[in-house]
C-alpha cells in the first residue's frame, strides 16, 4: 500500500490550534464560498511536508504517493495516514478522511465511500480488494460517469461485483473496446494510473439550481451566460483553455439530459463559451420543460501557452479579447462591478406615483 487519498471532511472551529509552519487561521464553518479552496491549499501544505509526489484534486482533496515516505520515516502507510490526519487537525483545524490502498483508484474509493473522518484502509490482497468492491454501486468506480452507469444498470450490472463477474468481451460489446476493458480492470481493482504531481484539473464546472421549476428559456439563457462568465474567469486565472463544453439539464422528474460539443478552438474567452452553451441549450428544443438546474462544465483543459489560436482580422473580437484581463482584475477587486449588461440588475429608483 503506497497511495493515500485525503479529503477535507469539514473545517472545525476557527479556535482550533494553529501552529504549523506559515500557519494561517483555519476557515470556520461559516467561512463562505472560498473556504473549500482554502482548505485544499492548506491540505497540500501538510502533504508536501511528507512527500513530494502529491496531486491536487480541487477543491479540497489530494492524492499522495508515500512509497518513499514509508522508507524514509520507517512507518507503514497506515501510520503515515494517521500522522497526516493529526497534522492537518493540529496545524490548520482541518478534519480529514484518509483512504489508504495500493493504487489511486482504491485509495479514492476508500476515502470517499467510508464514513467521514478517520483512516480507511483497503488491504493489498485479492480477497480483501474483492470484498471491498463487491457491493459498491457501479458509479463508485472512478471513470464511470452517469451515462456509463445508466448503460450498465440497463443490463443489470448495477454493482461492482456484478461487473467483475462479467467477461471482458461482454463489457466491450456493451461499452466499446477501450471503455469496456478499462471498466473490467477497475472492477477487479486493477489501476494503471499513477499519482502525477501538480497535475492541473482536466475540467472546471459550475452549477445553477432554480428555486422553482423554470420554464422560461430567457431565464435559462441568462443563467447559462452567468455560468460561462464564471468559468471563463476561472480558466483565465489558471492560464488554461478548454477544448469542449458539456451542458447538463436537470428536470422536475429528476431526469437529466447531457450534451457535449467541441469548441471551434481551445479557448477561455467568455463569448465563445457562452455562445457554445447557448447553442447546446437551444439544440435541445426544451419548449415547456420544467427545469430545476443547469450545469456547465469546461472539458479537456490544457495549458493556454501550449494551445494554438486562429489569427483573425476582426478588430472587434481582438479588442474584446484584450479587454477581458482588465475586466477580470476589476471583477476580482470589486465583485459584481462589471459583467454582461444582460445580467445587470436595475438599481432601485424612486417609486412612481
Amino acid at each position: 500500500m503506497n497511495v493515500v487519498y485525503v479529503q477535507v471532511t469539514a473545517p472545525v472551529s476557527a479556535l482550533a490550534p494553529v501552529s504549523g509552519p506559515d500557519a494561517t487561521p483555519a476557515p470556520g464553518p461559516d467561512a463562505g464560498p472560498g473556504a473549500p479552496g482554502e482548505s485544499g491549499r492548506l491540505l497540500l501544505r501538510v502533504l508536501e511536508d511528507i512527500t513530494p509526489v502529491v496531486q491536487a484534486l480541487p477543491p479540497d482533496a489530494a492524492l499522495a504517493d508515500i512509497t518513499g515516505s514509508v522508507r524514509y520515516f520507517g512507518r507503514d502507510a497506515t501510520e503515515i495516514a494517521r500522522w497526516i490526519r493529526v497534522r492537518a487537525l493540529a496545524w490548520y483545524g482541518l478534519d480529514c478522511t484518509v483512504g489508504v490502498a495500493a493504487g489511486p483508484l482504491l485509495a479514492r474509493m476508500a476515502g470517499q465511500w467510508g464514513p467521514p473522518g478517520g483512516v480507511h484502509v483497503v488491504p493489498d490482497t485479492p480477497e480483501a480488494v474483492a470484498a471491498f468492491l463487491d457491493r459498491k454501486p457501479v458509479v463508485a468506480l472512478y471513470g464511470v460517469g452517469p451515462k456509463t452507469a445508466h448503460t450498465l444498470c440497463a443490463y443489470g450490472l448495477d454493482s461492482v461485483g456484478k461487473v467483475a463477474a462479467t467477461s471482458e468481451a461482454t463489457l466491450q460489446r456493451i461499452l466499446g473496446a477501450r471503455l469496456g476493458r478499462q471498466v473490467g480492470e477497475r472492477a477487479h481493482g486493477i489501476d494503471r494510473t499513477r499519482v502525477t504531481p501538480h497535475t492541473p484539473p482536466r475540467s472546471a464546472g459550475a452549477e445553477r439550481r432554480f428555486t422553482r421549476h423554470e420554464t422560461d428559456p430567457a431565464v435559462r439563457r441568462g443563467a447559462l451566460l452567468e455560468l460561462a462568465v464564471g468559468i471563463g474567469r476561472r480558466l483565465r486565472a489558471d492560464e488554461q483553455v478548454a477544448r469542449a463544453l458539456t451542458l447538463t439539464v436537470r428536470y422536475a422528474d429528476r431526469s437529466t439530459t447531457t450534451r457535449t460539443r467541441a469548441l471551434p478552438e481551445p479557448t477561455a474567452h467568455t463569448p465563445a463559451l457562452a455562445g457554445t452553451a447557448q447553442a447546446l441549450h437551444d439544440a435541445l428544443g426544451l419548449q415547456r420543460a420544467r427545469v430545476t438546474g443547469l450545469s456547465l462544465r469546461a472539458e479537456e483543459l490544457t495549458d493556454a501557452r501550449l494551445a494554438g489560436r486562429q489569427l483573425t482580422f476582426d478588430r472587434r473580437t481582438e479588442s474584446a479579447d484584450r479587454l477581458e484581463p482588465v475586466l477580470d482584475r476589476i471583477a476580482a477587486r470589486w465583485p459584481g462591478a462589471v459583467g454582461p449588461a444582460t445580467l445587470a440588475r436595475p438599481a432601485a429608483g424612486p417609486m412612481a406615483v
